[in-house]
Parts: structure tokens; sequence; C-alpha cells
């Protein structure tokens, strides 16, 4: 049932009035209406009535500052935006953008203000060029909606953006291709794992994974149990942050030796649970990967290799860098660039046919070694002392079982039907 809503209609003043006093769902009814109207009437002949004041609508700001207004673009842009690219951007309003810019208001923000926060974070030296370049695109993007409402005259970004952006340097690519380097690597995560007292050889799987896997760290991160098939040798990448991203990768014959271990020493294993976690259960950050894990993993490995008259391991290595590893593994295992693409989840080839070439190059035995290393069979460390001088604390891998073995190239028969090879 329609609600009936009251109006006074009278005359004060010498103007005509109309008053909305209320409706039937806010308990008035007519005689109540009347009544209030014989009131409103004798105020009128005191000369005490005065008309009720009208509504104001509260006015967004003119000139709002960038934080209420990099807020409120965040609010709606979130939702069209995948998890991971939210939270990177995110991490550059919170830590870079709004630390410079929160308090000026958007018509104080010209190209001298950004030419300063560029040369700010310059000085600070906590982010590189192209992370800073990143930072100054995504003020460009808030700001060209605040040119598109007419809350400034211009974008100062867009004026001459080369001259508001720094010239980044060509990143160098590194990864390891050698089956020493790579042992070397496995056994430094291994001496964390020994002093370790939570969660042991999960610092030895992890970068088993990220080497034999070519995992990206948020891929990484986002496993969960249910996503590693042992039985069946494959792993299912959920959370990438491209659709080609989304695959299922074949478990390697070292590989899965090395979760199989790592899962054996686990108490308690819930199939929704991370497969890499803190002492807690909860998610690892890619700062405790980057910092607790491979960094200290990496710097045992290279003790080890100089004690064993090596060289030390390519510097400047990160998590993705042995993503890149993995392709140089594919590759010497004699896998064809469209099987290697599709278990990196690569829309663009130039990575994948690089690393091929550069591979195929080679001439030194490494391709040998690598392929034995991942196969499990026996092989001969390379090095000028080599074969008389091995690492030390050499991993042990057995081989695999006829059936795993059966099972690898099952995969392998799948993968290649999948592609119409």
């Amino acid at each position: 049932m329609n609600a009936t809503t009251f109006v006074l209609r009278f005359r004060a003043y010498g103007e005509r009035h109309f008053v909305t006093i209320g409706s039937t769902a806010d308990g008035w009814n007519r005689g109540r209406a009347e009544t209030e109207l014989q009131n409103v009437l004798a105020d009128v002949r005191r000369g005490i009535w005065q008309p009720p004041a009208p509504t104001v609508e509260p006015k967004a700001p003119t000139d709002p500052t960038f934080h209420e207004f990099a807020s409120e673009w965040f609010d709606a842009k979130r939702r069209t935006l995948r998890a991971s690219t939210a939270l990177d951007y995110e991490w550059r309003l919170t830590h870079h953008l709004l630390v410079f810019f929160a308090g000026h208001r958007l018509s104080t923000l010209t190209v001298a203000e950004v030419d300063r926060y560029r040369e700010r974070k310059v000085r600070e030296g906590m982010i590189g060029a192209e992370s800073i370049n990143k930072t100054i695109g995504l003020l460009g993007q808030i700001l060209d909606v605040a040119d598109e409402r007419g809350l400034i005259d211009r974008n100062p970004v867009r004026v001459n953006p080369r001259n508001r952006k720094l010239t980044a340097p060509k990143p160098k690519r590194t990864w390891i291709d050698g089956a020493d380097h790579l042992v070397a690597l496995l056994d430094g995560a291994g001496q964390l794992d020994a002093a370790a007292r939570r969660r042991p050889g999960q610092r030895r799987a992890l970068v088993a994974t990220l080497a034999f896997a070519g995992l990206r760290i948020g891929e990484l991160l986002a496993l969960t149990w249910r996503d590693v098939d042992l039985a069946r040798g494959t792993i299912t990448v959920r959370a990438s942050k491209t659709d080609a991203g989304e695959r299922v990768v074949d478990i390697l014959p070292v590989l899965r030796d090395e979760l199989d271990a790592y899962r054996s020493r686990l108490v308690h294993i819930d199939a929704g649970g991370w497969v890499f976690a803190t002492s807690t259960g909860g998610q690892l950050s890619c700062s405790a990967v980057r910092n607790r894990i491979l960094a200290p993993s990496i710097e045992l490995a290279d003790k080890v290799l100089g004690e064993c008259g090596g060289g030390p391991l390519a510097s400047g290595l990160t998590p993705h860098s042995l993503r890149r590893t993995f392709a140089s593994i594919l590759v010497a295992l004699g896998e064809d660039p469209a099987y290697v693409m599709a278990q990196m989840g690569h829309t663009d080839p130039s990575l994948t046919l690089r690393v091929y070439a550069q591979q195929m190059r080679r001439r030194d035995g490494e391709r040998e070694r690598l392929r034995a290393l991942v196969n499990g069979d026996e092989w001969v460390p390379s090095g000028a002392n080599a074969p008389d001088v091995a690492p030390a604390a050499p991993v042990t891998i057995t081989p695999p079982t006829a059936r795993n073995a059966a099972l690898a190239g099952d995969r392998k028969q799948r993968a290649r039907e999948d592609l119409n090879l």
C-alpha cells in the first residue's frame, strides 16, 4: 500500500507556500495535518512563522586534495582490476605517490611538482628508474580523470611525457645455466632448512620449484596443496597475471623428488593450505622469499662454490632469474619452443626463443649435465677442476622409477596434443 504525503498549502506574508510535513508512513493522518495547519496559521498571524530552510545538497569540493581524489579513483578502479594489479597500484599509491602528493590540491599539481617528485625518488634511491616511471604512469592515469572532470586545466604528466620519466637502463637478464650452480643453490637452501626450527624442507623445495617449474613469484606464493598433484605429476597455476599464465606445468623428476620429500616432513597438510607458508600457516610475502630464502641461499652457495674452486653464481639473481633458468632447462632437455612457451605461460615468444638460441649454441657439454641433473642420472660437475672436484655436499637425486618415467612421457604427449604439435 502506497503512503499518502501531506502538504500544507496556505498564504503567508503575501506569498503562497507549500510545506511538506510527512506521510502516513511517518504517522501522519488528515486530522493531525489539519491541526498542524492551524498551528502554522496561528504563527503566521503572530508574525513568528519562518519558512523552512531549503535543503542544500552537499557539493563535491571543486579543488580536492590528491589524497581525496586518488582514493575515490582507486575505489572505483579496483573493481575492474586483477587482484595482483590492484595490489601493485595500491603499493605505488601508498608507498610513493601519497607520501609526496597527499596534501597537494589538484590545482597545485604542476609540471614542476611532478618533476620535483621524480627527482625526490631518484635521490632516495629506494626504487629503480623503471619503478619510478610506473608510479608516474599511475599518477598520469589518475590525473586524466581529473582533467576529464574539469578539476584541472591540464594533466602535467602528459606535457612532454618523455621529459617526465626517467630513461631506464635495459635490465640485465640473469639465470642459472650450470648444473653445479643449481646443485650449490639447492644445497644452500638446504642448509637454511637444517638451521630452521619450523617447516623443515620448505626452503629447498621453494627454490627447487622456482628453478624447475618456472613459476612467477606471485604464482608460487598462491599455490595450495590442491594445485600440486604429485601422483599425476602436474602443478596447476591458477593465480597468474595473464590468461596464458593460467596453465598446467609438468613436474620434472628432480622437482617431484624435492616436493615429495618436503611434503613427507610436514605434520599436517590441508588441501587448501599454502604450499609455502609462514610458521603460522599464513601466506609468505615476496620480500620474505627474496630476503630470507633466496639471498642467504645464494650466499651459502657462493661460499661452497668458492671452497671447491668454482665461480660464484651470476650477480643479481632474483626469483624471476630462476624462472628463466627453467626455460634454459627445458631447452637443455630438447623441448621445442612451443612446449617451452606453454610451460612458461608466455604470450610473447621473444624470451623463449632468445634462451633457446643461446642454449643451442653451447658446445661445453652443459646441456647434457643439466639433462642428467633434472632426470636424476649421474652427472659430471663443470669447472676447471672437474671431474675431480665436486661441490661440497652434493645433492642426492634418486633416478625416476619406470612408472614416473612413463608418467613423464604421457605428460609430454598430452602437452603436444594440446598444442597441436
